[in-house]
């Protein structure tokens, strides 16, 4: 049974990259992303025949099983296709593709991933990411070591860990099926757009109820605003709903669409990746496939920044501390710089230091004892000491206290 409703695919260079190695397809049954990588001109042709070796299944299944089983296999062979293409030309050694691929059959979602493009689902008024990042920085949110929050912006969050290359003919793709339901809106994108629009505005463009034509331009403009510094491609997909159907022609998108077919641009002048020397690097290579020991060495490196993140943290602190307690000490040492006339017991005293305590700490310590008795002095002048006389030095003071010697009757 043909599947109804509507969808849109478009992609976009972004604002940094010099060329397009994106692609994607919109059918009647079959919806895809795949994000090149490896250089120039090898992420053109892996995203490029991943697509169009995956558009052979755009056609009814006659069960989901069925379609999960094609897709496997159809991802398998395009594996094979890699490898055979590098070694017709070993310049491309090192590409690579990530496949996020929705088949739908009867009320089923048809779902086959690797890489860190995502797929979402959109229902209800609420957004869920359906496919898992096969990437360094997903497995250490996945172990608890760091916040998806935090993912956003690790230094090693474009390295992926599982991607269709020309190095493992037998690529380990997530595969699976879910119930879907009128109304549903699926979002298949590159990390040019997730990697820069976050969740929360996603959703709520995909809320507004526009058509996915519009939807998908709404997307691409939030991520061009954010700098696009990748390539953007979107694809749109509405199960049922109000927008008008569309008419089954097959939209390619970005590296696959070129009219030539997939087309191996000339290399130009640049700069060599180490884990393929014999190849052009890309403008500013994102992510690549390690190999498993290189993995274990990527672990190692966060442990290691993880453990410079906690010294420098407690140095802060430390120095943070030092500085407080400094600047006490440097208030400490002021306070006892000032005196001030006032009463202790039965005498008046000059005191060191100012009339305020911070809590059980005293600021002030008897300097002298004057031996002039409250008792002696008029009202005036004893509620006065006992209220305490600030002196500016302890002249000031002994010139206080001087004036008060008089009226005691004592001797001057």
């Amino acid at each position: 049974m043909a599947f109804e409703g509507s969808s849109v695919a478009i992609s976009h260079t972004g604002k940094v990259r010099s060329n397009n190695q994106d692609s994607g397809y919109s059918g009647s049954n079959l919806f895809v992303v795949a994000d090149g990588m490896g250089g120039h001109a090898g992420g053109d042709v892996a995203s490029g025949l991943a697509v169009h070796r995956l558009k052979e299944l755009d056609h009814p299944f006659p069960t989901p099983s069925d379609a999960e089983h094609a897709l496997q296999e159809a991802i398998g062979e395009t594996a094979t296709q890699l490898i055979d293409t590098v070694a017709e030309r070993p310049e491309l050694a090192g590409m690579g593709t990530t496949v996020s691929a929705l088949a739908m059959v009867e009320d089923y979602a048809v779902i086959a991933h690797i890489g860190d493009s995502r797929i979402y689902l959109y229902r209800d008024g609420a957004l869920t990411q359906i496919t898992a990042d096969h990437t360094f920085v997903q497995r250490l949110v996945d172990s608890g070591r760091i916040t998806p929050e935090e993912a956003r912006y690790h230094p090693r969050r474009s390295v992926l860990m599982r991607v269709l290359g020309d190095m493992d003919p037998d690529p380990d793709v997530d595969t699976f099926i879910m119930p879907t339901q009128p109304g549903d809106r699926w979002l298949l994108c590159s990390d040019g757009l997730c990697g820069v629009v976050d969740d929360a505005h996603t959703e709520k463009a995909l809320g507004q109820g526009f058509a996915p034509g519009r939807t998908a331009d709404l997307l691409l403009k939030q991520a061009l605003d954010a700098g696009a510094p990748d390539n953007v491609t979107i694809v749109i997909v509405d199960v049922g709903g109000n927008h008008p159907l569309f008419s089954g022609t097959p939209t390619i998108v970005g590296s696959a669409s070129n009219p030539q077919g997939i087309e191996v641009p000339a290399a130009r002048p640049g700069r060599t990746s180490w884990l393929h020397p014999g190849r052009q690097a890309a403008n500013e290579p994102t992510h690549f496939e390690p190999a498993v020991e290189f993995l274990e060495e990527l672990i190692e490196e966060d442990r290691r920044r993880g453990r410079r993140r906690r010294v420098w943290w407690f140095v802060g602190f430390a120095l943070i501390l030092m500085a407080i307690a400094t600047a006490l000490l440097g208030a400490y040492t002021w306070t006892q710089t000032r005196y001030f006339v006032g009463a202790d017991d039965d005498t008046v005293v000059i005191f060191r230091g100012i009339q305020q305590d911070i809590g059980p700490i005293a600021l002030s310590s008897v300097y002298d004892d004057t031996g002039i008795l409250l008792a002696d002095l008029p009202t005036y002048q004893r509620m006065a000491v006992e209220d305490t006389i600030s002196a500016r030095s302890v002249a000031d003071a002994n010139a206080i206290v001087a004036n008060l010697r008089p009226t005691t009757g004592g001797t001057p």
